[in-house]
């Protein structure tokens, strides 16, 4: 599918979102598109309060949270890789169908009071089958954008909305389940994420053009082939680290000093500092290359990760964690922006969600560690898995950056006639 931009034809020095929201098309699947990612964020607290509430268990809350976390993770690049192969549309319809029936049943069976195996056993087609709205959304913005200077404003734009979303899904979400009813909360997450996935799915026309196209089949090649993917997603586990490590810690920190409602502050303080420095960042025309941004960006999350342990009030915990936030939003956008180089533009949408899965898989990992250290240790310990995720990553990311340059595409394979499409080669 050819790219279409309109306001980008000038090539400016200076990106900006008025032109990158002028794009032609842009507003078709990005209002349908923030609808159907919303419920993403409902989905892990709405089965929080809901299991909490009919066995009376955290434990067993947090667990059957998790389950579902976790079967995300795993699933989701099997979905993107659908996705690029049928077509967004193929794999969406089925898929949010799927999702609502599964959701609905958790739920019958938490208000049914059924034993924790049943609850394991419907929460994992409920993660399995979550839409991968984000990951289609940048894939879209890459068919738009490719080759233009917006693609990083574009991926800081996602970066923002993704932020945006888990600040307010889990308030509606918790606003449900308190003041309506327990159930309330995943209920309304399996019909917004019915309807809002299909209207989405609905804007073919912004979609990338599937792999399988008409009577020509051209070979498909994986996106976990390429050595850059691999990379950046060890360097996503380590951000996925941060976001589970500073829930549970926050909470325990909160609790400890004899403020719970404090949680919520000081959560929010580090997303308005991740949403901060994604809007500063996407609106910069770099120079610097994005493999050297990544660098800079992630030693500059090691860094502040491995001052929270230290904290001992809540204005240095608040100010390091605006600092955290600051530095998470630029890995995060360079990560996604360098996927547009690495990858062929036929496993565009499986590389992102591989990256997104790969942030689900270390939140996950990160909640349980965090959880059993806050248990066993000090209260504040939790604050040294993002210490440690990150510090493993950067160590990583260093070692390896050089499989982050973009290679020549220097094969091309092709089945049918008239049909052309260059592939990676390792």
């Amino acid at each position: 599918m050819a790219s279409t931009v309109t306001s980008t034809s000038s090539r400016p020095s200076r990106p900006s979102y008025g032109q990158l929201l002028r794009t032609r098309g842009a507003w078709t699947f990005l209002l349908p598109g923030f609808a159907a990612r919303q419920p993403f964020a409902m989905l892990t607290i709405s089965i929080v309060l809901l299991v909490r509430h009919t066995t009376g268990s955290y434990g067993a809350a947090g667990a059957v949270a998790a389950v579902t976390g976790v079967s995300m993770a795993l699933f989701a690049p099997y979905s993107g890789r659908l996705a690029d192969r049928h077509g967004q549309r193929a794999v969406l319809v089925p898929g949010v169908v799927l999702h609502a029936l599964a959701g609905l049943s958790l739920t019958a069976l938490a208000l049914a009071d059924a034993p924790l195996w049943a609850l394991f056993a419907a929460a994992v087609p409920t993660g399995a089958s979550v839409p991968q709205i984000g990951p289609m959304v940048r894939a879209r913005w890459g068919v738009k954008l490719q080759g233009t200077p917006l693609m990083t404003t574009a991926a800081a734009f996602e970066s923002v909305t993704d932020e945006l979303t888990f600040v307010l899904g889990p308030l509606v979400a918790t606003a449900l389940c308190t003041a309506v009813d327990p159930a309330a909360g995943l209920v309304t997450e399996a019909a917004l994420t019915l309807v809002g996935g299909l209207l989405f799915a609905a804007r073919r026309g912004t979609q990338p053009a599937p792999v399988l196209d008409g009577h020509a089949r051209v070979e498909h090649v994986s996106a976990l082939r390429v050595p850059g993917v691999r990379v950046l997603i060890v360097t996503f586990l380590g951000i996925g680290s941060v976001f589970g490590g500073m829930q549970v810690s926050l909470t325990a920190f909160s609790e400890s000093i004899g403020e719970p409602g404090l949680n919520g502050v000081l959560y929010g303080v580090f997303a308005a500092g991740n949403m901060l420095s994604g809007l500063v960042c996407g609106a910069i025309a770099w120079r610097a290359a994005p493999q050297r941004r990544l660098v800079v960006a992630y030693a500059g999350l090691a860094l502040t990760a491995s001052g929270l342990w230290t904290a001992h009030s809540v204005v240095i915990l608040a100010g390091l964690g605006l600092l955290v936030g600051m530095c998470v939003a630029p890995a995060l956008i360079t990560g996604y922006t360098l996927v547009d180089s690495l990858v062929p533009t036929t496993a565009r949408t499986e590389a992102f969600t591989w990256l997104t899965g790969a942030v689900a898989l270390g939140q996950a990992a990160a909640v349980t560690a965090a959880g059993q250290l806050e248990d066993r240790l000090w209260d504040g310990a939790g604050f040294l898995v993002p210490m440690a995720g990150t510090a493993l990553a950067l160590a990583t990311l260093v070692a390896l950056r050089s499989r982050l340059s973009t290679r020549p595409r220097t094969r091309t394979v092709a089945r049918g006639v008239g049909h052309r499409a260059q592939v990676a080669v390792d």
